[in-house]
């Protein structure tokens, strides 16, 4: 392809759209030769027009007057509701645009198959946004596995009005859900879920367990009705456990040496890192190592400490925080898309990918349902 710009559309300009809109406008003033918004597309009047003066955009009711337009896309962002992916996503696909759907990737498998089918046919990018990926944490996390045997994954937000038209598996759950199936590269074995509804008429807290062939074992909470937002995935695997916190952008890995590595150290390994990320807990838990009321030197300010490989207390472990560059994941998602529509590559989230993620998803939501049932909750 030429240096020209590419010329990109939103669709939808919900509060997920809003975001794609604000970061292509960043990317067109930083990189003019990179992208061009063209145009955003909203099917309501009244947020139609509002959005269009706001933004100083042409806004077109649906894509087939968008295609039909002087404002033509090569690549567009989809932010409708869930129900709409696959329709959106067909017409643009037939017509020859790259597509980022959000996740999840369709409202169910015989639509995710049939975009995923029609991509290929047309060899159209497909990119599937499951914004996690490029949190800088994760990609430093990948760089530390070796054989990843456990995983706790904690999701919780409070309530609000958004994305109410899937469950909290489909909303929140479905990020760790896609990164713990990078993670593993094992396919899963067994499914155990339950969850309720709180305050929709959807399922609002979920609570699942998934074994994979490989012998992993991953629990995950998912909350939309919580009183704190928590975004975190922990993970064990032979002498090393990862915390990785997606909101601070951050991980913390406590790694043992088996060359001076105690019983004592060991066993100590759950209860140091639980309190990692525990100013309070953390010291006392020093203080007590050392036998003494002051938190060892090595672990006064351990969260702005630049460096990594910090001592740790115990005889054999060593806490591991690295100085991980901050950014956007949503930016660098947007930049991998547009370089793939460019390049003409395989994004880093596929529609494979978002595939899987969905079928475990809605697999967890069966498995819900018929707890359900069992329960008498139905």
């Amino acid at each position: 392809m030429t240096s020209t710009p590419i010329r990109v559309a939103v669709i939808g300009v919900g509060a997920f759209g809003r975001n794609h809109v604000r970061v292509y406008r960043e990317l067109e003033t930083a990189h003019p030769d990179l992208v061009q918004l063209v145009a955003i597309v909203e099917a309501d009047a009244i947020t139609r027009d509002a959005a269009a003066a706001r933004l100083k955009l042409t806004a077109y009711p649906s894509v087939e007057a968008l295609l039909a337009s002087p404002h033509r896309p090569d690549a567009a962002s989809i932010c409708v509701p869930t129900v709409h992916h696959a329709a959106v996503a067909e017409v643009l696909l037939q017509n020859g645009v790259d597509v980022l759907i959000e996740k999840p990737f369709a409202n169910n498998l015989a639509d995710a198959d049939r975009i995923l089918e029609l991509a290929r046919a047309k060899n159209r990018i497909l990119q599937i946004g499951h914004l996690e990926r490029f949190n800088p944490a994760v990609g430093a996390t990948f760089e530390r596995l070796n054989r990843p045997m456990f995983f706790e994954a904690h999701r919780l937000s409070i309530f609000t009005p958004r994305s109410l038209d899937v469950d909290v598996v489909l909303d929140l759950m479905i990020h760790d859900l896609d990164i713990v199936l990078a993670l593993t590269n094992s396919p899963v074995r067994d499914v155990r879920a339950v969850g309720l509804p709180i305050l929709s008429r959807k399922v609002d807290i979920a609570n699942v367990r998934i074994e994979f062939n490989s012998g992993c074992v991953a629990n995950f909470t998912a909350s939309r009705v919580s009183t704190e937002q928590v975004r975190k995935v922990r993970l064990f695997q032979p002498r090393q456990y990862i915390s990785i916190d997606f909101a601070r952008q951050e991980i913390i890995s406590i790694n043992v040496d088996p060359t001076t590595a105690t019983p004592s150290a060991l066993a100590a390994l759950a209860a140091q890192a639980a309190a990692a990320n525990d100013p309070a807990a953390r010291a006392k838990l020093a203080a007590a190592a050392q036998g003494h009321g002051e938190p060892p030197a090595s672990w006064s300010g351990i969260r702005n400490a630049p460096s990594s490989a910090i001592p740790h207390p115990s005889a054999g472990l060593i806490i591991d925080k690295p100085d991980l560059p901050k950014a956007e994941p949503l930016r660098l998602e947007l930049e991998d898309f547009l370089h793939c529509v460019r390049n003409r590559t395989t994004p880093r989230v596929t529609g494979e990918a978002g595939l899987a993620a969905l079928a475990l998803a809605l697999e967890i939501n069966q498995q819900i349902a018929s707890h359900s049932r069992r329960a008498g909750l139905s």
